[in-house]
């Protein structure tokens, strides 16, 4: 009976250590395209980078296609229904976008938005 329970918090702890290493993160130098806004991605996109930008939408193009300016640049971004999570934008509310640049060879690239915050 002492062996069973002994293997039992053997096989337990090397579990705890799993899971905790597992949520481990590098955080050192990177070689990682960071943009800070729209002019950087349409100066070099490169496909399915994360980004975060505030700005203001400012067009409507389609039911899913917007145009997003934060300043410095105007980027299609695609945005689902469900992505506005009830909350009402116009071209004057000020809102932070989350999602992935959308890059392929022959049209201007795009930001594919996973998240949207009115930012208030």
């Amino acid at each position: 009976m002492l062996k069973k329970i002994a293997a039992s918090l053997l096989v337990a702890s090397g579990v705890l250590c799993a899971a905790s290493s597992a949520h481990a993160q590098y955080t050192g130098p990177s070689q990682a395209v960071a943009y800070k806004n729209v002019a950087d991605i349409l100066k070099n996109p490169v496909d399915d980078v994360r980004v975060t930008l505030r700005g203001k939408i400012v067009n409507r193009l389609s039911d899913d296609m917007y145009q997003f300016s934060d300043g410095t640049g105007i980027i299609k971004v695609e945005i689902d229904e469900e992505d506005f999570a009830g909350q009402r934008v116009d071209a004057n509310t000020q809102v932070e976008i989350w999602g992935k640049i959308d890059k392929d060879l022959m049209r201007d690239p795009e930001v594919d938005v996973k998240r949207l915050t009115v930012i208030r």
